[in-house]
């Protein structure tokens, strides 16, 4: 696990290494799928607005409650509730950034003993002990995951259209 200014870097550079991927794309390239069963970027974004909805939330219970005691909310479960597939990808992705930049602000706000504090999560039958830098550090590592699987996507349409 990397200390918590690794991962204010790592959740600061989700926003820029997408924005970098597909710059000047169509709406056509970003809802493009290499595969029927596959995401587009843009149901890739879906998924990671829902991940930083939910996650950011709980982040945000921990700081405004002491020691709360929440049910996890699955981030697979939570797009149903929202209209993300739906939208337009500048769109989704300039709520994302908004949604990232107060993120960012008030974990570089935090003093150190804040990114210990605690939450217990139910998941199903099970209790859970989390922290803001534990859920911070899974939306961070989740995102590089996906950012790649961006940078994937992308590059099998390059291939598709030069072949």
């Amino acid at each position: 696990m990397i200390d918590h200014g690794g991962v204010v870097e790592l959740l600061t550079t989700t926003p820029q290494r997408i924005a970098s991927a597909t710059r000047g794309l169509s709406g056509g390239e970003l809802n493009w799928r290499p595969t029927a069963d596959s995401w587009s970027v843009n149901e890739t974004l879906a998924h990671l607005r829902c991940c930083a909805d939910v996650w950011g939330e709980s982040i945000m219970k921990i700081l405004k409650q002491d020691n709360p005691t929440f049910r996890y909310v699955s981030p697979r479960g939570w797009i149903r509730k929202t209209n993300y597939l739906e939208l337009e990808f500048n769109a989704s992705f300039f709520a994302f950034r908004t949604q990232r930049e107060d993120l960012i602000k008030t974990l570089r706000a935090l003093p150190r003993e804040g990114w210990s504090r605690r939450a217990n999560v139910k998941a199903a039958s099970k209790l859970r002990e989390e922290t803001v830098l534990s859920y911070a550090q899974r939306l961070a590592d989740h995102e590089c995951g996906h950012c790649e699987q961006i940078d994937r996507v992308l590059h099998t349409r390059r291939l598709s259209q030069e072949g």
